[in-house]
């Protein structure tokens, strides 16, 4: 989040239709279209390769009190090692990581796709910095809904909770450091010396993290090593799908190349270190649905350099300028 210029948000009004368009499909079709893949393949085409009466043990919900034996959405309390849990549909838990991920459109890594795709940098960091504070208010409803249309409802403490921890608190804090380590030690230090070292460090503990997540469900992996692909098919077809919505849309707004490729990438990217981290607060380190927020973030960074090469083959097919 340190990366990210919010002072690039007053100039917005100069960029409004990629920035309209960056909005509407990353939050008024993403989420739908996500919600709307997986049920198809998770919970109807690959139901029984994932197994259809296989369950997974998740965290019960949050400020909730519920007796052993009573049911709770499409899950059930039970007690595990001493520990009241909830056993749910384990196609629901994954669900509930592509969910998460749907809901969550790259403030990140999108910088990288943009300028690989040798889109228009200081429209990236306006696109950035406005889905960034758009998250405040629409990760929270959207995902709630979602959740509770999936059977997998999330009570709205647990979700204000996680927005305040994994959305709210890492935007002030990067706002701040920034402002602070500008002040200091000016723009170029900060880019050039500052940045170098931080994103190292950020890539280590993601790694770790993935570890982590991956040592936890060894055992569902080992018994049904195809579980990542089922997992990967949805979020793959979601991916192409939102980039080829919004680049055609942006080719019928005319939008020149600079501008249609980052308002492409950002849709299609996932901002995975909060879908992780809010899938592992709400579900659990070991639940399924954070296992599936991980294949996200395995299957982005081949999925994504592909659509950076496609975006270059295609510059031909917007303006050069606007």
């Amino acid at each position: 989040m340190v990366k990210i210029d919010f002072a690039e948000v007053i100039k917005a009004g100069r960029s409004g239709k990629p920035v309209g368009l960056t909005l509407f499909v990353n939050w008024a079709v993403k989420p739908f279209t996500m919600y709307a893949i997986a049920i198809l393949f998770l919970g109807v085409v690959f139901r029984g390769l994932i197994g259809a009466e296989a369950t997974d043990l998740v965290k019960t919900p949050f400020g909730l009190d519920l007796a052993v034996g009573a049911s709770y959405g499409s899950g059930t309390v039970v007690l595990h090692e001493g520990v009241k849990m909830l056993q749910v549909p384990l196609w629901r838990s994954y669900l509930a990581g592509t969910i998460l991920l749907g809901i969550a459109p790259c403030t990140a890594m999108v910088l990288v796709w943009g300028y690989l795709a040798k889109g228009n940098d200081g429209l990236t960091l306006i696109m950035v910095a406005i889905n960034s504070l758009t998250m405040l208010l629409l990760y929270g409803p959207l995902g709630g809904f979602l959740l509770g249309v999936g059977r997998l409802p999330v009570p709205w403490q647990a979700l204000v909770l996680s927005i305040a921890i994994y959305v709210a608190l890492p935007l002030v804090a990067g706002y701040l450091s920034r402002r602070l380590i500008v002040a200091r030690k000016g723009v170029d230090w900060f880019n050039t010396k500052f940045l170098h070292v931080l994103t190292p460090i950020t890539i280590i503990a993601l790694l770790a993290t993935l570890v982590l997540l991956f040592s936890f469900k060894g055992d569902v992996i080992v018994a049904n090593p195809l579980t990542i692909l089922w997992i990967a098919i949805p979020l793959f077809l979601q991916t192409n799908l939102i980039f080829w919505l919004g680049y055609w849309w942006a080719k019928l707004l005319k939008l020149p190349y600079a501008y249609a490729a980052p308002a492409a990438m950002i849709g299609a990217s996932n901002h995975f270190e909060v879908a992780i981290a809010t899938a592992t607060m709400l579900f659990g380190l070991s639940s399924g649905a954070a296992l599936a927020t991980v294949v996200g973030v395995l299957i982005e960074v081949p999925t994504m350099l592909l659509l950076v090469r496609i975006c270059l083959r295609t510059q031909a097919w917007f303006p050069a300028k606007a």
